[in-house]
C-alpha cells in the first residue's frame, strides 16, 4: 500500500495551519509552521490569490492530512457520506472520526493519529474483546476499545498507564483510565467534533 514517506512538517506548511500530526512537538519551538510559516518548496513565498478551485482543493487536502488517509481511501469514505441521511460534509467528518485509529487517537492512547496507526497495526488493541489491527475499520456506537492484555506490559502502555487519567476525551466517548479502555457513548455531532475543517468545501470539491 502506498503512504507518505516525506516530513510530515511540510504538509502543515503546504496548508498553511498546524495539523498536529507531530504530538507535543506541534505545540513546542521545533513546530515547521512556526520556525517556516510559508509552503515548502522554491516557489513557497510566492503569493496567488487562490482560485474557488484551489481554496476546494486545499481543504480536501487538509482533511486528507489530518486523518492520514489517501486520496482512494477518502474519496471511498466520501461515497459513503454521501449515501447516509443529513449533511454529507458532517458525515464525512464523523466518519473520519470513528476510524479505529482516530478512536485510539481521541481516547489519549497516542499522541498523534500516526502513532494511533502504527499502534493499531501492530495489533495492541481489542474491539469487544476481539483483536483488531485495521487502523481503517469503523468503530460503533456502543463498542469497547482497550489495549490487549498482552500489551499491557510493554513499557509504553506502562507509562501511559500513570498519566491516562490526565488527558480529557470528547464528550461522545467514556474512557476508564485503570483498565485502559474506552467506549463510544453516542455518535459525535458536528459541535462536538474539534477538527478545524469546512466540510462544505469538500462536497463542493467532489460535486463539480
Amino acid at each position: 500500500m502506498a503512504r507518505y514517506t516525506e516530513g510530515v512538517c511540510k504538509q502543515c506548511r503546504r496548508e498553511g495551519v498546524k495539523l498536529f500530526l507531530k504530538g507535543d512537538r506541534c505545540v513546542g519551538p521545533k513546530c515547521g509552521v512556526d520556525r517556516r510559516p510559508f509552503a515548502p518548496g522554491v516557489h513557497g513565498q510566492r503569493r496567488r490569490k487562490p482560485t474557488e478551485y484551489s481554496t476546494q482543493l486545499r481543504e480536501k487536502q487538509k482533511a486528507r492530512r489530518i486523518y492520514g488517509v489517501l486520496e482512494r481511501q477518502f474519496r471511498k469514505t466520501y461515497a459513503e457520506a454521501e449515501r447516509l441521511t443529513g449533511a454529507t460534509g458532517e458525515n464525512l467528518v464523523r466518519l473520519m472520526e470513528l476510524r479505529m485509529d482516530s478512536v485510539v487517537f481521541r481516547l489519549g492512547f497516542a499522541d498523534s493519529r500516526s502513532a494511533a496507526r502504527q499502534l493499531v497495526t501492530h495489533g495492541h488493541f481489542m474491539v469487544n474483546n476481539h483483536r483488531l489491527d485495521i487502523p481503517s475499520a469503523a468503530v460503533r456506537l456502543g463498542d469497547t476499545v482497550a489495549v490487549a492484555e498482552k500489551s499491557k506490559s510493554k513499557s509504553y502502555f506502562k507509562e501511559l498507564s500513570k498519566e491516562i487519567n490526565r488527558k480529557s476525551v470528547p464528550s461522545w466517548m467514556s474512557l476508564n483510565g485503570p483498565a485502559l479502555s474506552g467506549k463510544v457513548v453516542s455518535m459525535p455531532t458536528r459541535a462536538e467534533i474539534d477538527t478545524e475543517l469546512q466540510e462544505q468545501l469538500i462536497v463542493e470539491f467532489y460535486s463539480r
